[in-house]
């Protein structure tokens, strides 16, 4: 709710992110915005790619950590949180999340070819190669990792390194 927002706001926190309220209620989106900025507002897509012949759009929005489906196109609705001025997007593969196996490149380019805010990939990262292509194959203005830290098979300051390596803006 815009009074969550609120109070978090006036904790010191810097951005919000929100997902299944913004599927419930798009208006949601705008109200923020107006009432905070855009530059305070994520909105936090996760995905899901469906087979052929399914009846379901090829990348779906998923709901409640991706257990509910939504039948809406991810790259319609990206469009649509734009239009209500979503400062960016965090877009997750449910699919890939956990796997280490690699972002969805699919996805991701489609979202971020769709848009024109910031879309951060996020699901899948599991070597450093994964985080070049989501930015150069995905088109990905960032990319979040969160098991290859935890876990500590990469570093902080080597995936750094080696973004920028390959002329990938990062701050060090």
């Amino acid at each position: 709710s815009i009074e969550d927002m609120k109070a978090l706001f006036d904790l010191g926190v810097d951005k919000v992110s929100i997902n299944t309220a913004a599927v419930r209620n798009p208006e949601l989106v705008r109200q923020a915005v107006k009432e905070f900025g855009k530059e305070k507002i994520v909105i936090a897509i996760d995905g899901k790619k469906n087979p052929p012949n399914s009846g379901l759009p090829r990348l779906e929005v998923v709901v409640k950590s991706g257990r509910e489906s939504t039948g809406m196109d991810i790259v319609r609705w990206a469009k649509r949180v734009e239009e209500l001025g979503a400062g960016e997007i965090l877009l997750t593969s449910k699919d890939a999340d956990g796997t280490k196996q690699g972002y969805d490149l699919e996805m991701t380019k489609a979202v971020a070819e769709a848009v024109t805010i910031p879309v951060t990939a996020s699901g899948g990262a599991g070597k450093l190669e994964h985080l070049y292509e989501a930015v150069t194959i995905g088109k990905a203005a960032a990319v979040l990792a969160a098991s290859v830290f935890h876990f500590r098979e990469i570093s902080i300051p080597e995936a750094k390194k080696y973004l920028k390596d390959r002329g990938i803006p990062v701050r060090i």
